[in-house]
């Protein structure tokens, strides 16, 4: 199952989501029903000297049944929507309410550093801005979570005790499973289920409370005492029942996805021993992956149980999750596993390191379109190496810039200017104009400490430093948005690149401040859309194949993959920007499976030479990400510059 087909699953579980949610409401209505008709019959409810039958009683009291069904749906309604509301500044909310401390860019702490290396190393190799990082400081469990609407507000948080047992590799395991949930939709699903089952739960805490507080049913003696009893015994109980059924929606929705979500941390790593050493751990540490803060909530997003449950657990048993990820598994195995596991992590890390130096001298042909298409939202080791191959080449103070929320403006406008000295000039006067004059200077510094930034470079400084920089107020981030349109149109031209960092900085930064409003995908059809799809393979064409004749036919290629009547000449367009910027919003409304075809015949295009030049995979790589497509990291071959 690739992205898209996970897309097109989550989009299906939502809608089975709220119809299962409307039935347990439509349940918990009747048992309150039903407990009204139980009290009424405590209090003696009679007309005259005649004592009414059930059929009487609901008859003459349809009104009360009537506003009782009203409340419950209202209080179940209500809670609901608070509780999504409370959620809405994305998935940091949820860490914190459980305790999370946010591991800061230019934190100093070594464990801390590495999970900040794995968690960027991941999201530069999935195409998906680095999330927020928390830790849970109080919890000495193996556990870990991601939280948030869309990958631009994401969070991802590790317990203290996942920081301090697990090594490199099986943190890498942790963080990769993590980032399944992130790329596959599980993320939206997860945080509505914690809105939706909170308007249940809140039943049993209303029923609680009165049962605590009312004194009066307490000490009286009377029928309308019992009744005030049996009111509060039933809440509670119709709550504990909505919050059965709760948890029979989140293993029905999860185990499944966790099970998949193991199964990608294998494809990200190349290692099983990564993910499976994780399950081992919890299974052989006492602590195993319980939490000490009540889980109840985020118990279906949790990497592993965060409390011991005999029934509907959210996650698949523990042992069968090993099993799946390592067939040849025996239980008598864990007592002798936990010295063993450091020597076969350090065995894989040099077979990892030999086969990057295949990667390194792979020749031109290793890109596929088949291929790139199944690692979208599940990249392999190929890209993590990849990843990391770029981020230490970003020198030490590059990269503790990106890292600060100080200087992350500056490294944005950095990765913004021109190779040449006089256009240079004029930028850096518009950041001192837009921004002041420290802001110039920050920006001088870091061009005489490392140069104009290399292409390769560009976007993983950028995906680095939005953690920083979305957590500026929104004035500060307008007035940089400004400066950035300032930027580009300082040369009198828009390049690929400047494009790419315009529109991708803008949509993330305003999908990180209104997550709820986001939607990564629609209903229509590339039938629809037949216009907007070959504006797009038209801008591609002209901009990846240099002669007239070679781009027709790049064109023709990409407009047979969908099926579509190209003509036999190549539209021009000068205003290419214009044309993307009229296509893109209307094609990221397409249907997942509608986006997979379109991505095959953009790949299509750019392949049709046998060669991707740097260019071609900025252009392909912000299409993407504007139609919430993240795109794998991809490197062009290096076919021109043998030496380097």
């Amino acid at each position: 199952m690739n992205f898209f087909e996970h897309q097109d699953r989550a989009r299906k579980q939502s809608r089975r989501l709220i119809f299962v949610f409307m039935l347990a409401v439509l349940a918990i209505v009747a048992a309150i029903n039903l407990i009204l008709l139980l009290v009424m019959g405590v209090t003696g409810y009679e007309v005259g000297e005649q004592t009414l039958s059930p059929v009487e009683l609901v008859k003459a009291n349809a009104h009360l049944l009537a506003g009782g069904a009203i409340a419950c749906v209202a209080v179940i309604g209500l809670a609901s929507l608070f509780k999504t509301a409370s959620l809405r500044s994305g998935g940091g909310q949820v860490a914190r309410q459980l305790g999370g401390t946010l591991v800061e860019s230019d934190t100093r702490d070594a464990k801390r550093r590495r999970l900040r290396n794995v968690v960027e190393e991941i999201a530069l190799a999935s195409g998906v801005p680095v999330p927020e990082i928390y830790v849970l400081e109080q919890e000495s469990g193996i556990n870990a979570f991601a939280a948030g609407f869309t990958p631009s507000d994401a969070a991802v948080a590790v317990t203290r005790g996942a920081l301090e047992k697990l090594d490199r590799n099986e943190l890498q395991g942790v963080i990769a499973h993590e980032f399944s949930h992130i790329l596959n939709g599980d993320m939206r699903i997860n945080i509505r289920l914690m809105g939706a089952l909170f308007g249940i739960l809140l039943l049993a805490i209303i029923g609680r409370r009165v049962l605590i507080h009312s004194h009066f049913a307490g000490r009286s003696r009377d029928k309308n005492g019992a009744a005030v009893l049996l009111i509060a015994f039933g809440l509670m109980a119709v709550g504990y029942i909505g919050l059965f059924f709760g948890r029979w929606i989140k293993a029905a929705v999860s185990r499944q996805r966790e099970y998949l979500a193991d199964a990608s941390a294998v494809q990200f790593t190349r290692d099983p021993g990564s993910i499976g050493g994780a399950l081992k751990k919890i299974a052989v540490y006492s602590e195993a992956s319980y939490l000490d803060v009540d889980s109840e909530e985020v118990s279906h997003m949790l990497f592993g149980d965060g409390q011991k449950m005999m029934l509907f657990s959210t996650h698949p048993p523990l042992q069968d999750r090993i099993r799946r990820v390592d067939p040849g598994f025996q239980p008598e195995e864990l007592d002798r596993l936990a010295a063993k596991i450091r020597r076969e992590h350090e065995h894989a890390r040099e077979k990892a390191l030999r086969e990057r130096e295949k990667v390194d001298e792979a020749p031109g042909g290793f890109f596929d379109a088949g291929q790139i298409i199944d690692q979208i939202g599940n990249p392999d080791w190929d890209r993590m190496l990849m990843a990391a191959a770029i981020a230490a080449s970003i020198p030490d103070n590059l990269s503790r810039a990106a890292h600060s929320t100080e200087w992350a403006p500056e490294v944005l406008f950095y990765t913004l200017m021109d190779a040449d000295a006089e256009i240079r000039e004029q930028q850096l006067l518009v950041v001192a104009r837009k921004m002041g004059a420290d802001s110039e200077l920050q920006v001088r510094s870091l061009i005489q400490s490392a140069g104009v930034a290399p292409p390769e470079q560009r976007l993983p400084l950028l995906e680095v430093a939005f953690p920083a920089l979305k957590r500026r107020p929104p004035d500060f981030v307008t007035r940089v948005l400004d400066t950035v349109k300032s930027l580009v149109e300082a040369d009198g031209r828009v390049d690929v690149f400047e494009y790419l960092l315009a529109r991708v900085i803008r949509m993330y930064l305003w999908e990180s401040h209104n997550p709820n409003q986001v939607k990564t995908s629609g209903r229509k059809t590339l039938k629809a859309m037949e216009q907007e799809a070959l504006q797009v393979l038209a801008v591609l064409a002209q901009h990846g194949h240099s002669g007239e004749e070679s781009a027709a036919a790049a064109y023709r290629a990409g407009a047979d993959e969908l099926g579509l009547n190209a003509g036999d000449r190549l539209p021009r367009r000068i205003d290419w920007v214009d044309a993307l910027d009229e296509a893109l919003p209307r094609l990221d409304r397409l249907k997942p499976g509608e986006k997979e075809k379109l991505v095959g015949a953009m790949l299509g295009v750019i392949l049709h030479d046998d060669q991707m030049v740097p260019s071609e995979l900025e252009l392909l790589r912000v299409i993407c990400d504007l139609i919430h497509v993240p795109l794998p990291l991809l490197t062009a071959p290096r076919r021109t510059s043998p030496q380097s």
